[in-house]
């Protein structure tokens, strides 16, 4: 994808932002749209196929009535209609075409984009989005947040950096981990503003983009804190690179996904259903599906937190990544390399976590060396803003920074 802002009307597109403004207001689109809109616009010289759209969306190629959906979206977000097509153009049976006059202020978009100021918290006030090239050529989305000394987030289940900001799940982690340090964080790849279309989701690549990230921002050594599937990458991560890594933190994290870990008939079945579930979610964008799987990770949410959650999670992806995200994680297994993982290690898990149940959390604790658990009397797998043990996680990972 080529870095630029285009102009057209009253319209502003940043195709490496993902984001449409009109008049200097944003214009809140789905990703699956904005993909769809970035990639016309990009290729505005030639009619764009129907396959190709579909790929450009993270969709199946032969998904044809998702993207009459997405293009009405995309249509309606521009002032276009099946009649009116001013902006964007039926081509017959061959494609669409976006036709409305378009200027290219710069030719090259800046290696860094400014995002707005949050405010709360006088250390997050600093925010930079850069990309980053990992080994295959995948374009990874990554931000630096406050000062001080680094503390660097592997990515997990999903984020988008642009809006992680200003949602109530993850807004007050800026607040915590930004008070004297630099927060280093990025998209995984498949989510967010990292690339959507990737050639495979392996864990070496998963490590490749973490090392891309760590070199661009130009870290040497650093602390490493992974939050619930990010657990597992980190361990691996810091198994593999153990010059680079300092301390490690491990919150609500596991070594084996489900279905690994699953030892018996009814836990095998159990997992199954747990992703037939997700995955009918994810496949229908069925609202019942998906607050059944939000209540996993926010177990004390009300139900409007856990359909702000879904709106959340269908922001960051497309459906088709989003089941090949838990695919991956259900079956990831890095149990046979945590023993190698070489530095201080920090360990903290909800007792009571409704997503990954603290058995995983012992056995971490019992394959890292030199590891110490802390368990905290919470439902939540991940620890919102009014959760008493969100304070407490906070208080244990500055000490153990600290020592």
């Amino acid at each position: 994808m080529s870095s630029a802002v285009y102009h057209f009307g009253l319209y502003e597109l940043d195709t490496d932002r993902r984001r449409l403004s009109r008049d200097g207001r944003q214009v809140l689109l789905e990703p699956q749209a904005l993909a769809l809109l970035c990639h016309l616009v990009e290729h505005r010289d030639r009619v764009v196929p129907t396959k190709e759209l579909l790929g450009a969306m993270g969709c199946e190629p032969t998904d044809e009535t998702a993207l009459a959906g997405w293009l009405r979206a995309t249509l309606h977000a521009v002032g276009d209609s099946d009649t009116r097509q001013q902006s964007i153009r039926t081509v017959g049976r061959q494609g669409y075409q976006f036709v409305a006059p378009t200027t290219v202020p710069s030719a090259a978009a800046p290696p860094a984009s400014r995002i707005p100021a949050p405010t709360a918290g006088a250390e997050a006030d600093h925010e930079v989005i850069r990309f980053s090239r990992s080994a295959d050529g995948t374009r990874i989305a990554y931000a630096t947040t406050g000062h001080g000394p680094p503390l660097v987030k592997t990515a997990n289940w999903l984020t988008h950096l642009d809006l992680d900001r200003t949602t109530p799940m993850w807004k007050h982690w800026f607040d915590g981990l930004t008070r004297g340090r630099q927060l280093i964080r990025y998209d995984e790849r498949g989510c967010g503003l990292s690339d959507w279309t990737v050639p495979h989701f392996a864990l070496d690549d998963l490590i490749d983009d973490l090392d891309s990230v760590v070199d661009a921002v130009g870290l040497d050594r650093f602390p490493l804190l992974g939050v619930s599937q990010g657990g597992a990458v980190a361990v691996a991560y810091a198994a593999r690179r153990p010059e680079r890594v300092s301390h490690l933190i491990l919150t609500s994290a596991y070594a084996r996904g489900p279905q690994v870990r699953a030892q018996n008939d009814a836990e095998r079945d159990a997992a199954e259903v747990d992703l037939n579930i997700a995955r009918a979610g994810w496949r229908s964008q069925e609202s019942s599906f998906l607050r059944y799987f939000a209540s996993q990770f926010l177990a004390d949410a009300t139900p409007a937190e856990w359909d702000a959650f879904t709106a959340y999670q269908r922001q960051t992806t497309s459906p088709a990544n989003g089941l090949r995200f838990l695919e991956e994680f259900a079956r990831i297994d890095v149990s046979g390399v945590a023993d190698q993982v070489s530095c201080p290690t920090l360990i903290v898990h909800a007792r009571q976590d409704a997503r990954v149940p603290v058995a995983q959390a012992l056995e971490l604790a019992t394959l890292i060396p030199d590891s110490r658990l802390i368990l905290l009397e919470s439902r939540n797998h991940l620890f919102t803003a009014d959760d008493p043990a969100w304070p407490t996680f906070l208080t244990h990972l500055y000490n153990f920074l600290s020592e």
